[in-house]
């Protein structure tokens, strides 16, 4: 299950939550057709690899959540963006075209 995070409450419990299991993070923009694509690359590792959490945030939506999640994370907005956290911490990110279901998973078993 991919979690969407629409409050900053939410974002700091999945925050918290990436301290006991490695958690990714999706930034999306509605009105951009290369976030569309990426997502689907997300949401397709996503369904194949249940042992994760999963959360996105709506960035045009949401914009005081993803604005928080690039303060806490100490990163620079982009849409769209993964990452890769464990520990509270960003342990990989990747935007735009290089979103994709493999360069995930390369990320992903590194963390393990």
């Amino acid at each position: 299950m991919i979690e969407e995070l629409t409050t900053e409450a939410e974002w700091q419990t999945f925050l918290q939550g990436s301290g006991d299991t490695v958690s990714l993070l999706f930034k999306h923009s509605t009105q951009c057709p290369v976030s569309a694509e990426a997502f689907e690359e997300y949401k397709q590792f996503a369904n194949e690899n249940n042992s994760y959490r999963y959360g996105f945030v709506k960035v045009i939506e949401s914009r005081s959540v993803s604005n928080k999640i690039a303060e806490d994370l100490d990163t620079v907005h982009k849409s769209p963006q993964v990452f890769v956290l464990k520990n509270k911490s960003v342990r990989w990110t990747e935007s735009h075209w290089n979103i994709k279901k493999q360069t995930i998973a390369e990320h992903v078993e590194n963390e393990r």
